[in-house]
């Protein structure tokens, strides 16, 4: 594996290709539809959504290196933002040549509610869930849930809540869980909730103002957790430091998620999965104490860093845009996953090793350095630059990050227009085609 990954970010976009297919990540046909710009008919994108115009494309590249309860993954990210994968990349070497990764989930259920806004009659309520309880469940499974049911899921649990109205009443809340196997399962959840709506109204003279399920799924919790070995003691330190202030400050923790979520949004997108779904239920997660926390930690134990992900990440393999859309299909291929758990543990592992590099990066180097080296490239085009004229400009502003530690996009058509200023005047053309003689200078 490392010879396959060795210099990957330095190959051509071919050369990548063929490294995957020699990796077995993905297929001769895979590599043929990726070459031909994974084109998408657009009759699909009529079933997706409304008003349909067209498709707005997104990179897809893969983050390497991981190795993830002991097999090599290829992480396919649907991203625009610049060195998310090769963050990934670099920190699940340092993990894969230190450490190791393991993943788990703890739960099944997915959480459906049936809210009774105004409850008449709580003692009858609280007796008729409490006695009809089997029977509810199985008449959901049976009518509804049947499919779930036969893949090992379905219905699981029937449980009554009061939740303060603010108003000196309480409101009822029916949770409904239902274990969707490999779906992500909001219809089935929606379905649910709207079949029992009428049974136990006609049960109980209560009326049900809503029914919908929840993104806060505590009932289904996945971990990752990484541990490294043999590194300098004050850098362990320095980053168990650093989660304790994404730990105890609300303002630091936003941004510390938000950075777990780069590496995982990339993923959901890169699967057709949800993941507007999956970060509602992280960031509910995170405060579900009352204060807003961060979902990873990092704690020094003995000589060793451990970390640990938890959060809810609800996804699905089968249904929907993971199986409608081809390049999802082709990402749920490469990733190797054949179900819900393992799609949700990777991104899981991916988020608590982008946390990592990004802390890492912030307790030494800062995290401008990394960024805005990658960045160049996208100010170089903002600028304008042609593909013989990317170079000198990339070098150019490579040079003045080093002095400044710091770039800008009129940075870079200063450079532009310096280059194409020295073109007109051959005499002061060097050997490589940039201008020749004199320091760079901001």
């Amino acid at each position: 594996m490392s010879d396959l990954f060795n210099g990957f970010s330095k190959l051509t976009r071919p050369e990548r290709l063929r490294r995957l297919r020699e990796l077995g990540a993905l297929t001769a046909d895979d590599i043929k539809f990726l070459e031909n710009g994974a084109p998408v008919d657009i009759q699909i994108a009529e079933h997706f959504i409304e008003n349909v115009i067209g498709f707005l494309q997104m990179p897809l590249g893969v983050a390497t290196n991981f190795v993830i309860d002991g097999r090599v993954t290829v992480i396919p990210m649907a991203v625009e933002e610049t060195s998310i994968v090769a963050a990934a990349s670099k920190a699940a070497k340092w993990v894969r040549e230190n450490g190791e990764i393991k993943t788990s989930i703890e739960g099944s259920s997915s959480i459906g509610q049936i809210q009774i806004a105004r409850v008449k009659d709580w003692p009858s309520l609280r007796e008729y869930i409490h006695s009809h309880r089997d029977e509810l469940i199985e008449l959901a499974n049976r009518e509804v849930a049947f499919g779930l049911k036969n893949r090992g899921g379905g219905v699981l649990d029937i449980q009554l809540r009061a939740v303060d109205r603010g108003d000196g009443a309480e409101m009822a809340v029916i949770h409904v869980l239902v274990d969707t196997v490999d779906a992500m399962g909001a219809n089935i959840m929606n379905q649910v909730c709207e079949f029992l709506k009428n049974p136990i109204e006609t049960a109980t003279g209560e009326t049900v103002t809503m029914c919908i399920l929840s993104n806060l799924v505590d009932t289904k919790v996945t971990r990752a957790h990484v541990v490294m070995r043999g590194l300098d003691p004050q850098l362990i330190e320095r980053i168990a430091e650093a989660s304790l202030f994404a730990d105890r400050d609300p303002y630091r923790a936003a941004t510390n998620n938000k950075g777990v979520l780069n590496g995982i949004d990339p993923i959901l997108i890169a699967t057709g999965n949800d993941w507007r779904a999956v970060e509602a239920g992280v960031h509910a997660y995170a405060a579900r104490t009352g204060r807003y926390r961060t979902v990873t930690r990092w704690t020094v134990e003995g000589n060793e860093l451990h970390g640990e992900f938890a959060a809810p990440v609800i996804v699905g393999v089968v249904g929907g845009v993971t199986r409608l859309h081809p390049t999802a299909r082709m990402c749920l291929r490469l990733l190797g996953v054949n179900s819900a758990d393992e799609l949700s543990r990777v991104c899981a592992a991916v988020g608590l090793v982008q946390n990592l590099g990004a802390l890492r990066a912030l307790t030494t180097v800062g995290i401008i350095e990394g960024h805005m080296k990658l960045h160049i490239r996208n100010l170089t085009l903002g600028a304008g630059a042609t593909e013989s004229e990317m170079p000198y400009v990339q070098r150019r502003l490579e040079e003045i990050l080093t002095l400044t530690k710091r770039i800008s996009l009129s940075q870079a058509i200063d450079a532009l227009r310096e280059l194409r200023d020295s073109a007109k005047r051959p005499s002061t053309i060097g050997s490589a085609g940039t201008p020749s003689g004199g320091d760079a200078h901001p």
